[in-house]
Parts: structure tokens; C-alpha cells; sequence
């Protein structure tokens, strides 16, 4: 019988990942890999790294980007362009579980580092492409940052106010194809180990967003028209939006149904009328006045502090939430409480970060250190049966750093 309490080991103890990566989408994937306790091996340029390393210095001097994407990996810093450099990847990729790479298009097929290639050579190994748009069809060869995958699939389109569409605040396009492939990877190692065999993979970043979009995707193919962009309202619902308080906050409800909106009227607004008012009592009228609706609301919540707008709120059994900027979530009572910070080491000393989201009772979470450039560099040819003196030969001709 299972217990809580008894150790158990990381799921993914014992599998090794190689990674040819940079930006978001393959380091993010991987790091899931590695918060499950899988090894894994980044491979990085000698001449500056991941560029990923240079989009900021807000974490203390290291880009943020990479702090986040790149806790608990080994960084192997090797020129692949130079054949000595290739076959020390080649050789470690012999013994992986799982690679993992998101060149630009066609650069991986270039090195024979394509998923295809490599699980042709290695029937064991599961290899995953991650691409902008895919290998094949018209977009296959067009530069895919995160905000243009964004533009292509539509979110932007339906993410802003009615006079202005943005893009997301988070890459969502890269996180979202970093999640299909690391749920991608998890299913071929269930796969593997029923058959033996592993298997290409391929994920593309606007097939992962679009998939995303399928309330609004199917509200237009199947509905006629898109819906439309309100800012922090919901297209359909109404009372549905965010409210100044007393005190300068803001806090957000939602009403669910009509039976919400009587509670509503009643315990919050102190307007018991309006429950039953025709002109407010259903959901169809209250959107309809969604401007009248929401002026009720906001005349009631700005005489109260978001504290006191929270109790009332509660008690009534209205959903609700602060609207909470970054400082704010990084002092967050529920994450405290829940003790999800960790310190972990980076090379400029300990940095906070969020315990894995994926909660195994009995396992001692991982949320491992962020590497230098290079750092494993060393051990990981000696590993591979370099000497030191092939290893500092290599490091003078620049093929290693």
C-alpha cells in the first residue's frame, strides 16, 4: 500500500536528457524534465551561450528568462560546427534517454541531429523537434518568436480592449509548445517501456497556441463571429471585471448565475431590488447594460477597502480576487503558506524560485541550480574518455569553453 510519507524516488531518476537549445521553448520543456528528476544535458555555443543568457540582467546580473528556464540542467559549452565538437555530442546523445532541439529550420538536419535521423541510428532514444511551424507547408522556413506565433495564431487577436489588441504578457506560444513536448516526452517513455522503443517527435509553436485558442476558435468557425476583446470583462458575462476600492486596489468578481446576482444585490451592493429587477435579474440583461451593471457594482466596491470588499464578497459566496501585481504575487500568503519558495544556486549566488507546480507526495521536490556557461563542460568529456590534455587542447582552439 501506497504511503505518503515513505521516500520515493523522482520519477524520472535515471533518464538522461541531451538538449540542443535556446530561448524558451526547449529549455522550458527540458526543465520540467529536470524538476522530475531526469539528468539533463544543455548544450550551449562556447561564444556567448544560450542567447537566452543575454535578454536582461534583472536576476541580480543573469537574464531572467534564463534563471527561470534553465534550473537543474549541466551546461555543456561545444562548437558543433567543428566535427571534434559533434562527435562529443553524438556520443552522449548514444546514451540518452531523450533529445531534445529547437534550431532554426533546418540547422539540426544540417548536423544529422534531426529527430528522425537521430532515432534511425538510435531506436531507443526519443527525439523531439520543436519548430515555429513545423517541417513542412509554406511557414516552414519563417523566423517564429513568440510574439509573431502569438499574432499567427490569434491571441493577440482576442486578448486586449476593444479599441486595442496585445499580445500576452507570458511567451505563450513557447510555453505552450514547451508543455506539449514535455507531456509528448513523459507519453514516448510510457510508450518505450511497454515496446522498447522510442521514436520522433515533432511540436510546433503555432499548432500548440492554436490549440489553446479552441473556445474562441470554435466560437467563430462554429458561431459565425469571434468574440469580442473586453480588456478584464468576460464576453459573456456580466457582472465580470475588476473594481477600484477605497483604498486604490482593485479586485475582481465574478458572477456565475442569476442566483449569484441576487446574492450580489443583496449582501454587497445592499440593493436587494435590483435582484429581481427585470433589467438587471438575468445574465442576457445584465450584460446587455453591462455598462449600467457594472457602474452598481463599482459605486458599491469603491466605498469599501479591498479587504473589506473581499469579506463581503466571500460571504456572499461570490467569486473574487485581488488583482495582484508581481511584487505582490512574490509575497503571496497562499504560496507562503503552502511553502512553495526555495533557494537555488546560480552563478551569482542563491536566487528564490517556485517549487515544480507537479506535487508528489513522499519525493523530495527538485528545483536544482542554474549553470554557468559551461560549467560541466570538463566533466562531461572526461565522461566521454577525453583526456585532460585533449580536453585543454580543445579549450585553446576554441571548440569547448
Amino acid at each position: 500500500m501506497f504511503s505518503p510519507s515513505a521516500p520515493q524516488p523522482l520519477p524520472l531518476d535515471g533518464i538522461t536528457v541531451v538538449s540542443v537549445e535556446q530561448a524558451v521553448a526547449a529549455p522550458f520543456a527540458t526543465r520540467q524534465l529536470a524538476d522530475l528528476g531526469a539528468r539533463v544535458i544543455k548544450v550551449e555555443r562556447p561564444d556567448g551561450g544560450d542567447f537566452a543568457r543575454g535578454y536582461d540582467t534583472a536576476a541580480r546580473g543573469l537574464a531572467s528568462h534564463f534563471v527561470w528556464a534553465n534550473r537543474g540542467k549541466e551546461s555543456l559549452a561545444v562548437n558543433l560546427k567543428d566535427p571534434r565538437g559533434l562527435a562529443v555530442v553524438r556520443r552522449l546523445i548514444a546514451e540518452a534517454d531523450v533529445f531534445v532541439q529547437n534550431l532554426a529550420q533546418g540547422a539540426a538536419a544540417r548536423l544529422g541531429l534531426d529527430a528522425t535521423t537521430l532515432c534511425a541510428e538510435h531506436p531507443r532514444l526519443i527525439a523531439v523537434d520543436i519548430s515555429g511551424y513545423g517541417a513542412g507547408g509554406p511557414y516552414a522556413d519563417k523566423r517564429a518568436y513568440d510574439m509573431l506565433v502569438q499574432c499567427e495564431a490569434g491571441l493577440v487577436s482576442v486578448t486586449g480592449t476593444p479599441e486595442q489588441p496585445v499580445k500576452s504578457g507570458i511567451p505563450a506560444a513557447d510555453i505552450a509548445a514547451a508543455m506539449y513536448a514535455f507531456s509528448g516526452v513523459l507519453a514516448a517513455l510510457v510508450r518505450r517501456g511497454t515496446t522498447g522503443r522510442g521514436g520522433p517527435m515533432e511540436i510546433s509553436m503555432l499548432e500548440a497556441l492554436a490549440e489553446w485558442m479552441g473556445h474562441p476558435l470554435h466560437h467563430t468557425m462554429h458561431g459565425g463571429t469571434p468574440p469580442v476583446r473586453t480588456g478584464l470583462a468576460h464576453a459573456v458575462i456580466s457582472p465580470y471585471d475588476a473594481y477600484p476600492t477605497a483604498d486604490g486596489a482593485r479586485v475582481l468578481l465574478s458572477v456565475q448565475n442569476d442566483r449569484e446576482w441576487r446574492r450580489l444585490a443583496e449582501q454587497v451592493l445592499k440593493r436587494p431590488e435590483l435582484g429581481t429587477d427585470p433589467a438587471y435579474a438575468t445574465n442576457a440583461a445584465r450584460t446587455k447594460r453591462r455598462a449600467e451593471t457594472d457602474a452598481l457594482v463599482g459605486e458599491a466596491l469603491g466605498e469599501l477597502t479591498a479587504d473589506e470588499a473581499i469579506e463581503r464578497l466571500e460571504t456572499a459566496g461570490i467569486a473574487c480576487a485581488r488583482l495582484r501585481d508581481l511584487t505582490e504575487v512574490a509575497d503571496h500568503p497562499q504560496l507562503a503558506a503552502r511553502d512553495r519558495w526555495r533557494e537555488m544556486d546560480t552563478p551569482v549566488g542563491p536566487l528564490r524560485t517556485l517549487l515544480p507546480p507537479i506535487t508528489l507526495p513522499g519525493t523530495a521536490a527538485a528545483a536544482g541550480n542554474v549553470p554557468a556557461l559551461g560549467e560541466h563542460t570538463g566533466a562531461l568529456l572526461r565522461a566521454v574518455g577525453k583526456s585532460d590534455a585533449e580536453i585543454a587542447a580543445l579549450r585553446r582552439e576554441g571548440v569547448i569553453a
